[in-house]
């Protein structure tokens, strides 16, 4: 009964994390079906999987490990743009699962390569400020389709969950095996980006589902632009405040972003 009780007491924490997560995954996800593609997009990009990663890896370790963690997510955060791009320009003519796994391997690809090198913030923020405004431009052209309100299937929230279990179980052991590099990697991973092509693309097709993620770039620019914050702020500041601001940002931003594009659209 006593080893009972300690197993339980140790897996707790793990699965409440989980839950909270995937809760606030599924959430998101489900309003993209009822809105246009830029309020959509904007929901799918909060930070709804990072920053609870984030504040799991601050809750296990201290306010150096949270730094050094984000300064590396800050960096791969830029592979996120070049795989939106590429899963955009490929949706337009290929099936969800060809797009998906090419630009998966373009992220994998970009963001080892961010990853050899030893970024400092400076660094790390001047490359997202290059990236994104260049995958933004290429991907206007591509943001306004229109999508059909389609009915959902049995599997789909069940498949969201995994996709997010998955990401938040390899953050919680990379945290411990792999480092704050490893782990800040991970935490960055645009999981409800990725579950969203796969889901959306098989049910109002890609160039719909396309539509969602070129405005999405948006959304992620905001997520560098809290990382960047967070990592020069935590050490400062301490801990709550960066994971306070890293929430922040985002949120303000994608509002600022929602009503700016919509404005444009009338």
């Amino acid at each position: 009964m006593h080893f009972i009780t300690l197993t339980i007491v140790f897996w707790l924490p793990p699965a409440l994390k989980l839950i909270a997560t995937v809760f606030c995954v599924v959430a998101a996800s489900v309003v993209v079906e009822r809105a246009g593609p830029v309020i959509g997009a904007m929901v799918v990009t909060l930070p709804v999987t990072m920053w609870p990663a984030y504040l799991f890896l601050f809750n296990d370790h201290d306010v150096s490990y949270l730094a050094a963690s984000g300064q590396v997510g800050l960096a791969v955060n830029a592979a996120s743009a070049p795989f939106m791009l590429l899963y955009l320009v490929l949706a337009q003519q290929r099936g969800p699962i060809l797009s998906l796994v090419l630009a998966v391997a373009g992220w994998i690809a970009f963001a080892f390569v961010v990853r050899s090198y030893d970024c400092t913030l400076l660094g790390a923020g001047l490359l997202n400020l290059a990236v994104y405004p260049l995958c933004i431009a290429l991907s206007m052209r591509f943001s306004n389709v229109r999508a059909q309100p389609v009915t959902r299937r049995w599997y789909e929230l069940p498949l969201r969950t995994a996709l997010v279990c998955a990401l938040m179980g390899g953050v919680l052991v990379f945290s411990h095996l792999g480092g704050a590099g490893w782990a800040g990697m991970i935490a960055v991973y645009p999981i409800s980006t990725t579950s969203t092509m796969l889901l959306l693309h098989t049910r109002i097709g890609g160039r719909a589902s396309a539509a969602v993620i070129a405005n999405g770039l948006w959304g992620l620019f905001g997520v560098g632009i809290g990382l960047f914050m967070m990592t020069l702020i935590a050490p400062r500041w301490g801990g709550a405040v960066g994971l306070a601001i890293l929430l922040a940002v985002p949120v303000t931003w994608n509002l600022a972003v929602w009503f700016t594009r919509t404005r444009q659209f009338k």
